[in-house]
């Protein structure tokens, strides 16, 4: 969720859906969820992963994403 400088996870799925609505992504992040990630699930994104995770782990999740 956290990139640098200044944007986050949510700021960039913002300017993906301009581009292209509808628009499947998964949240990875190392941290405890937050309101902004709470945020990024309401305007589409799917589950998300806590990192550290597995190589099925993340395969799972991207395969619920791409079946929503």
């Amino acid at each position: 969720m956290f990139m640098e400088p200044g944007m986050d996870g949510l700021d960039a799925y913002r300017k993906i859906i301009e581009l292209r609505l509808g628009q499947k992504a998964l949240i990875a992040s190392g941290f405890a969820e937050t309101s902004r990630a709470k945020e990024a699930q309401e305007l589409g994104v799917g589950g998300g992963l806590k990192k550290p995770y597995l190589l099925d782990e993340i395969g799972l999740a991207v395969g619920a994403a791409l079946d929503r």
